[in-house]
């Protein structure tokens, strides 16, 4: 048995967003430990079908140990949630899942990197089979100036600058290997002075970002996932900082607009009519509630926002 855990955020809303049906087809694009899928295909019984991705080959085992009652109704893959349309064929789902949010398990092993709380190898990658650069590749060779733009971009970190010049000159005697090596480096060139969160946050939320290409990700995954899904099938991203709930938001609103337009301004002159490919649900997204917030506090960033796909004309 896995030892991988991860609690579900969103489980009612997404179950009720999605409305699982016997007979129904669905996708959970970030399968993790298979909370989220185990409820689709408990909703959908007693024949529904589930496809599951992930590019974390231990989230990948742990969703098989939890997914084993449910027989031949499910069937997964190792690959980001980009890759589903390779193996799955367009129009033929009737709802899809993305979780974008890093899972409690990852976060809460120091082995993975993810995280200051526990020293660890400075790696972030979400597939450790993968032969990208790991956050310490990133960390010990990218020039100030382009370190800088990297925690001001993806982590909105006001003292981008001023620490990604420390880096630079610290890292020719001593490269950064370990989370709580870079961690305390940046503690010392900013210091918490009562701030409730660690200096550190902003910069290792944007190195994983881009370890991982995440945002890239998001903006093509949205895309093909869109495709697979069938008149009336439903798309629903959860997500969880500003950057990806920005991405997901302007494509689901793209998505429901009835025009198109020219050059990089939405200009009423521009503007060509159309009919809308999908009509948004729950306009502002969900939020978690009170009570799950109790249980599970990670939840308290957490957004969903859900998409229907509607009938070509």
């Amino acid at each position: 048995m896995s030892l991988f855990s991860h609690q579900p955020v969103l489980l009612t809303e997404v179950v009720t967003s999605l409305q699982p049906k016997a007979h129904g087809r669905y996708l959970d694009g970030t399968l993790g430990g298979g909370g989220h899928a185990s409820a689709i295909l408990e909703a959908s019984s007693p024949d529904g079908f589930l496809y599951g991705c992930d590019r974390d080959a231990e989230a990948l085992a742990a969703a098989h140990d939890r997914l084993k009652p449910y027989g031949d109704r499910f069937k997964t893959r190792q690959c980001n949630f980009t890759e589903a349309d390779r193996w799955i064929a367009p129009q033929s789902l009737d709802g899809v899942l993305l979780d974008l949010g890093v899972s409690s398990h990852q976060l809460d092993t120091p082995e993975r990197g993810f995280s200051f709380q526990k020293d660890g190898p400075l790696d972030m990658r979400m597939d450790q089979n993968g032969t990208g650069p790991t956050a310490a590749d990133l960390v010990n060779s990218l020039p100030a100036d382009e370190l800088a733009d990297l925690f001001w971009k993806l982590g909105d970190e006001r003292h981008s600058r001023k620490i990604a010049r420390a880096i630079e000159t610290e890292r020719r005697n001593r490269p950064f290997t370990t989370t709580g090596q870079l961690a305390q480096f940046i503690e010392r060139i900013c210091p918490r002075r009562g701030a409730p969160t660690h200096p550190a946050t902003r910069c290792f939320q944007a190195l994983r970002i881009a370890t991982n290409d995440e945002l890239t990700s998001v903006q093509d995954g949205l895309e093909r996932a869109f495709r697979l899904l069938i008149p009336g099938g439903r798309l629903a991203v959860i997500s969880f900082q500003s950057l990806e709930d920005r991405i997901v938001k302007e494509f689901m609103r793209r998505e429901a607009r009835d025009y198109d337009f020219e050059g990089p301004e939405d200009h009423p002159d521009f503007r060509h009519p159309r009919h809308p490919r999908g009509k948004e649900l729950a306009r502002k997204g969900l939020v978690a509630s009170e009570s799950e917030l109790d249980t599970n506090p990670r939840a308290r960033s957490a957004r969903l926002r859900v998409l229907e796909r509607l009938p070509e004309p």
